[in-house]
């Protein structure tokens, strides 16, 4: 590692950068490893706190939604005293498989900042100084958006899911009885993938600085991410119409977001290029 590092970018090989992303990878994994241990010696606050409080009542969502309907003068189900389900581990090492995977996932959450960070490191090297400048920013907005993200996927998506498919029934001679993974599942995958939805306009901003993304197509094929969106709401949402929508709004505010910033990628490439017109000129 020591010796592919002292080289420059030009004499670095391609087995070169596969050692240099090796170790950024290495310790990535260490630090999600790391945090994970922590997690686990967590137990009681990870599982009582963080993952069932989605499934009692008093959950901050449900009481919001309650006082609103209590507000229009019309009955809720976010009102209730209990969800009426229970969650059960059927496997021998169900609950310790889910504490285990469920400890890695949460140091991967929580140190999504310090992995953003080595994949900055193996990035950056290969920018221009300026282009290192403007982007110095990166690790933060990156990061707050994930946060952001995971956050509404915490508070907005893993409820309303919970709450709709655990009150469902076909038929009243059918109990709710969630297995703990399938329940882990779902609160995971929420605050995960709307962490990583959230990143939209990072991907935008990189996307655009390579010429594959422009303003031009994004205006052009909004109508069709309009209807992406809408699938992707109804797969991370319980089939109704109020999660999806509540799910779909800031997909799309993030969607108009990363418009914009194309634009404005765009629009500075444009002045720098004409300032190289300009100097290539007067040299002439």
């Amino acid at each position: 590692m020591a010796k592919a590092a002292t080289k420059s970018l030009d004499e670095m090989s391609f087995l070169d950068h596969l050692e240099v992303l090796r170790w950024h990878l290495i310790r990535s994994v260490l630090a999600i490893v790391i945090i994970g241990s922590v997690a686990f010696l967590m137990k009681d606050f990870i599982f009582d706190t963080v993952l069932f409080g989605p499934k009692k009542m008093d959950f901050p969502t449900y009481k919001f939604f309650c006082k609103i309907g209590t507000f229009l003068g019309i009955d809720s189900d976010f009102c209730a005293d209990e969800l009426p389900f229970t969650i059960q581990s059927r496997l021998m090492a169900g609950q310790f498989s889910a504490h285990i995977w469920t400890s890695i996932w949460a140091g991967f959450i929580i140190g999504f900042p310090y992995v953003l960070f080595e994949l900055w490191k193996f990035i950056s090297p290969g920018l221009h100084d300026k282009e290192r400048k403007h982007s110095r920013g990166f690790i933060f907005v990156a990061s707050l958006l994930f946060f952001t993200g995971a956050l509404f996927g915490y508070y907005v998506v893993a409820p309303l899911s919970i709450n709709f498919l655990g009150t469902y029934q076909v038929s009243a001679e059918v109990t709710n009885e969630f297995d703990l993974a399938s329940y882990v599942a779902t609160v995971r995958t929420s605050v995960i993938a709307c962490g990583l939805i959230f990143e939209l306009p990072i991907i935008v901003y990189f996307l655009t600085k390579v010429g594959l993304v422009t303003p031009e197509i994004l205006r052009k094929y909004r109508k069709i991410s309009l209807v992406v969106v809408l699938i992707l709401a109804a797969v991370i949402t319980p089939p109704d119409i109020a999660s999806q929508v509540v799910v779909a709004l800031p997909i799309l505010i993030l969607y108009q977001i990363s418009i914009y910033i194309s634009k404005r990628v765009l629009k500075r490439q444009a002045k720098k290029e004409a300032k190289l017109v300009a100097v290539r000129a007067k040299k002439s």
